[in-house]
Parts: C-alpha cells; structure tokens; sequence
C-alpha cells in the first residue's frame, strides 16, 4: 500500500503538484492521467521512492514494483531469463546450483558443493522452485519473449525486447503494488490483449501511465488526473467512462459557479466605486470590496484548454534522386542472426515503412542507416546531398547530460539563440524549462525535445523509430500531421496503425528477410502485430 500526505512536487521552479494527498490500497487499479510534462513520470518516481517530494510525505508497505518508462540494467551480460528470475532473488540462486554442480566431481570439494547444493536447492523450493520458473516463463512468452529470447544476454537484444524483459520482472515479482510507466510500449497487440487481462485480475494495486486507451478503459477502477494548469491530482473513484462524464460535469460546474461569483463581485465593487468617496458609506465601501475579494479567492481554478506543441518537420534541403542506397546488409549477435541480405533505394520524397514482428531487427536496421552501427555485410551509400534525421525510441540521440537548449544548440549551431528558444517555446518549453537537463525529462517531454531537434535539421531523410509513443493523443495528432505535409523522404518504423495510414507508405520492407514489396492494404494488418 502507498499514502501520500500533503506532497508536493516540482521541476525546478516550475510546481508540478501541490498539496496532494491519496492512498493506493490492495485492489485499487488507478490510471494516471494528465497531459505529457503535467508531472505524472515524477509524481510515480516520488511514490517509488527514486525522489523525494518537495514537501509532504509518503509512505509504502510491502514491496513495490516500478517500471519506469526508459528501463536501464547495468549488466548487459546477464541473460535476459535470470534478470526477469531475479525479481525473486532466484537468478543468484540458479547460479550458485549451477557453480556446485560443477563442483561435485572426484576431489576434496565434492562434499562442500553436495552440502551446498542442498543448502540452496531447499531456499530454491521455498521460493517457488520450478513453479516460480515456468510462472516467469509463461509471463515473457505472453509478452512475446521466447525461449530463445530467454536464453540470450541483454546486450543482444533489441530495446523494445529490453523493456519487455523488465515488464516481466516486474510482473513476476509479486509485489504488492505496482507502478507501470507506459507498460504497452513496444508490445504487440496480443501481448496488450493479455496484459490487459492480467491487470484487471491482479489481486494487488496499481498506477498505471497509459496513452493506451483501450487499456485505461478495461482496466481501471480509479483515475487520478494531474491537472497541470491547477497543479492540482483529481481524484475519481470511479472507471474510465464514469470519470470521462463526471470531469466534464466538474468543468462545466467550475466554469457556472465562477462566472455567478464574477459577476456578483462585479456588481459588489461598482457599488463600493460608488460609495467609496462618501464619508459615511467610505466603511460600507471597504466591506463590500472585501466581500468581492471573498468571493472570487474560494472559487475552484477553471480548467484551462491544454497546450500542444506545435509540431512540423523540417523544409528539406536539396538533394539528388536517391539520396540513401542500401544493399546486401545484414546483422547478427553471436551466433543469432537478426536480417539478411536488405536492399533499399531511398529517393528523394519516397515514403517506406518497415515491418516485422519484434525483435526483427527494425531499430538496428534504421541504427545502421543512420551510421551509429555497422553491419556484418553490405554497405550504406550517402546519396547527393543526404541531410539525415534520425528519431530514437529510446532517444539515444539526446545528451541526457546537458540542457534542453543545449542539446538544441548541438543540433543547429549556426541558428541564433532566439530562434532556437521560439522553436523550443512551439515545443512547450519554455522560461526555467529550458535550462532542464534532458535526463530528468519526461518520455512525453523526450520526445518533444527529439522532434524539436528534428525540425531545425533540414533533413530531407528521416529515420523515424516509433514516434508517437508517450504522447498523449493532442501531441500524436500534431505528429500524424506532420507526417502528411513533409514532403521528404521517411522511412517509418511503428505499432502506431494511425502513423502508417498518415504516412501513406509507398513501399515496405519486411523483416527479417528484407523483402520489399508495393504497401497494399493487406499488410495494414501487420502493423499492430508486428
């Protein structure tokens, strides 16, 4: 369980949340909801514990399990089923096993490692044992993770596979209450279907960010929304559709109840206008200018319409027919292969998407197009003029370690500061934001700084790695615009069904065979699932 007492949070100066007090009980099932940047990353980082709350209080009994919206693991050698195994403490367990087992040939060892073996095979059962094992097992297949998957260190895997791996320890853990940053990222639509299931029968409680409605919707039971014009957590006991009408009805009454007051304040101070240079009413004046005053500071804030960032991809710069040229790429790790024998031409304005189930090799393929890796074989060919632009799932292309406007500055130096700033200011960042450092970002803010960095490049490529995750649906709707009007090349990676049909691809390339084939609507099905 999780209670929070009269916090508050902030962002530099900025006050995310103030005076917020709530509980996430067993068989609470919360969606946190709120515009990208209206805090709720921080907000669920205070309540894991990551960071303290500027003031207030929070307190947690029994274990917890955070997700964070960008996972990072430190050993990238251990393999992927003794990190989801380790949520237990069963992976160190396994190993130890495995080491005297090893031990128990012929020599004066041989009856430590048997009494060791012993030891650790008795703490393996009261864990679970074999039981726990097949639980995990049966958790990562559901979230699409193999055995073969399993069975491989975490450096060999895609970032999408990564996250996965991560959502399944913190699935398998058993913990009490569960924190999920944006659990859907990366997942198929069957995996979805069943983590949605596995949700709404979880015994325990849960916040969840999601700009996944669908599983909002199935799901929850409460919703909390970070109002971050009134800095302000909502609290709604109730589920999605419910709390959808009761916050237009509590908009609707915020908006009545002020505009009575308003006028009845207005009233009140012409009258006190008029009496004030009165002698004997001067006293009177002053009561009703008081009483206006009264009126008008117990009046809840009014919601104010959400700012979205204006977003629009950059004029491309000029260039020749086929600007990007790829042939007979492929890439392996160890002995897993990933693609082979890819060929693609991409001409100036051509618009391709890129589809295959996960762990096909789509962000490695658009890495090695963007040179930041090297493939086993083949070679990538910059065209006349090639200005790439390179979006990152997991933004790899941000300095995490410097400022939102210096990392603006990185990526155009030659543009004069103000400029920069009124492309920042379109992007919503604004004042004190913008000396932020980019690690202690939002996904949803990432993003926006990713995209930001995009528009300033005059890229007439654009490599584009599943753009409209963490945002929330105002934000995606600028960036299907944005891919309509660009009149460069793309070349598209996503689960995003919205995306394609914005995009309307010409081409698409299929994974892990490199197959190219002319888009039809056939393979719309695909792209959810791939």
């Amino acid at each position: 369980m999780i209670t929070a007492l009269d916090i508050e949070l902030r962002a530099g100066s900025r006050i995310l949340l103030e005076n917020a007090s709530f509980r996430v009980a067993p068989g609470d099932r919360v969606g946190l909801v709120g515009r990208n940047g209206a805090g709720k990353t921080t907000l669920t980082r205070a309540l894991a514990g990551e960071l303290l709350p500027a003031a207030g209080t929070i307190t947690r009994s029994g274990d917890v399990g955070y997700l964070p919206q960008d996972p990072r693991t430190g050993d990238l050698e251990v393999l992927a089923r003794d990190r989801i195994l380790s949520a237990r403490g069963l992976d160190t367990i396994i190993r130890g096993m495995r080491e005297a087992e090893a031990q128990m040939g012929l020599g004066p060892a041989r009856e430590r490692a048997m009494r060791r073996y012993a030891r650790l095979e008795t703490e393996f059962q009261a864990r679970g044992g074999y039981a726990a094992e097949a639980e995990a097992a049966s958790i990562a297949s559901s979230l699409g993770l193999p055995d073969r998957v399993l069975n491989q260190p975490l450096g060999t895997l895609s970032g999408g596979q990564r996250r996965r791996v991560e959502l399944a320890r913190i699935l398998f853990s058993g913990a009490q209450t569960l924190l999920l940053d944006e659990p859907t990222n990366h997942l198929d639509v069957d995996s979805i279907v069943w983590l949605r299931e596995f949700l709404k029968s979880y015994q325990g409680g849960f916040i969840v960010i999601s700009h996944d409605v669908g599983l909002i919707e199935h799901c929850v039971n409460r919703v909390f929304h970070l109002d971050a014009n009134r800095a302000a957590l909502d609290v709604y006991n109730m589920g999605w559709k419910q709390y959808l009408a009761q916050r237009e009805a509590d908009e609707r009454r915020r908006r009545r109840e002020r505009a009575n007051a308003e006028k009845q304040a207005a009233v009140l101070k012409a009258q006190a206008d008029r009496m004030r240079y009165k002698a004997t009413k001067a006293k009177a004046a002053q009561n009703m200018e008081r009483r206006a005053e009264r009126l008008l500071a117990g009046l809840e804030e009014v919601g104010q319409r959400d700012k979205v960032a204006r977003i629009r991809f950059p004029e491309p710069a000029p260039c020749g027919k086929t600007p990007l040229t790829a042939t007979g790429l492929s890439k392996s790790y160890g002995s897993l292969e990933v693609f082979t024998d890819v060929d693609l031409a991409i001409d100036r304005g051509s618009r391709v998407v890129v589809l295959g189930l996960n762990g096909a090799g789509k962000t490695t393929l658009l890495r090695i197009l963007a040179g930041l890796e090297q493939p086993d074989t083949g070679e990538v060919v910059r065209g006349h003029g090639l200005k790439l632009g390179y979006y990152a799932q997991e933004h790899e292309t941000l300095d995490t370690a410097r400022t939102v406007l210096e990392n603006m500055r990185s990526a155009a130096p030659d543009l004069p500061e103000v400029e920069v700033r009124k492309i920042l200011g379109s992007f919503l960042f604004s004042g004190d934001d913008v000396d932020k450092p980019a690690g202690v970002l939002s996904g949803g803010e990432k993003t926006r700084l990713a995209l930001a960095t995009l528009v300033v490049s005059s890229a007439n490529v654009l490599l584009l790695d599943e753009p409209t995750n963490n945002l929330d649906p105002a934000s995606r709707e600028e960036v299907l615009a944005a891919l309509r009007t660009y009149t460069g090349a793309i070349v598209l990676v996503t689960h995003d069904e919205g995306a394609v049909e914005a995009l309307n691809p010409a081409r698409i390339i299929l994974l892990p065979d490199g197959v190219e084939d002319l888009w039809s609507d056939e393979y719309a099905d695909l792209v959810a699932l791939a």
